[in-house]
């Protein structure tokens, strides 16, 4: 949601969701500012210009999908299945470009078919078919192939960094009033 959600769209959402928000807020904000980020980016910029962070974060989510027990008690299937059904059961709450997303995310499982190869290159070339320039996103699961374990490294160090800022941000945030 928070992708679809404007900052003036806040006040009208439940307070824990609007906090939810702002933590996805801070999530982007935080990892696209990060230096590590920004050395995986750099490996792509050349080709892929400003699309080099939107691979990024796409690679990121590969590498969170395959280590997802290392991070969560659930199975990420468990874990896909809790959150799909939790969006469905606020079908309301979530702005209108969402609701048009919400059901080919489940349909094609988006969240389990990051951790394949495949469902990553599927999800970067129906990205590319949708990019108003030419992108070559479908072209980017070759790099990612080629540098695997140098974006792996990347990725495992970057998480470890941004869990206990989030961790702090989500404390303070819960705290906070809106």
């Amino acid at each position: 949601m928070g992708d679809f959600v404007k900052g003036s769209q806040l006040g009208y959402l439940p307070e824990m969701v609007a906090k939810g928000v702002i933590l996805h807020r801070e999530i982007d904000s935080y990892t696209d500012s990060h230096p590590i980020v920004l050395k995986s980016k750099d490996k792509l910029r050349e080709k892929y210009r400003h699309y080099a962070g939107v691979i990024v974060d796409m690679y990121y989510d590969h590498f969170l999908a395959i280590n997802f027990n290392k991070y969560h008690s659930l199975k990420l299937n468990e874990f896909a299945q809790q959150k799909y059904a939790l969006l469905q059961n606020h079908w309301d709450l979530i702005p209108p470009r969402g609701q048009n997303m919400l059901p080919y995310m489940i349909r094609g499982d988006w969240l389990t078919n990051y951790a394949k190869k495949e469902g990553l290159h599927r999800a970067l070339t129906g990205l590319s078919r949708r990019t108003k320039f030419k992108s070559n996103l479908e072209m980017a699961i070759q790099d990612l192939v080629a540098h695997y374990d140098e974006f792996e490294a990347e990725f495992k160090q970057f998480f470890d960094e941004i869990q206990p800022h989030i961790s702090q941000f989500r404390e303070d945030l819960i705290i906070s009033k809106l």
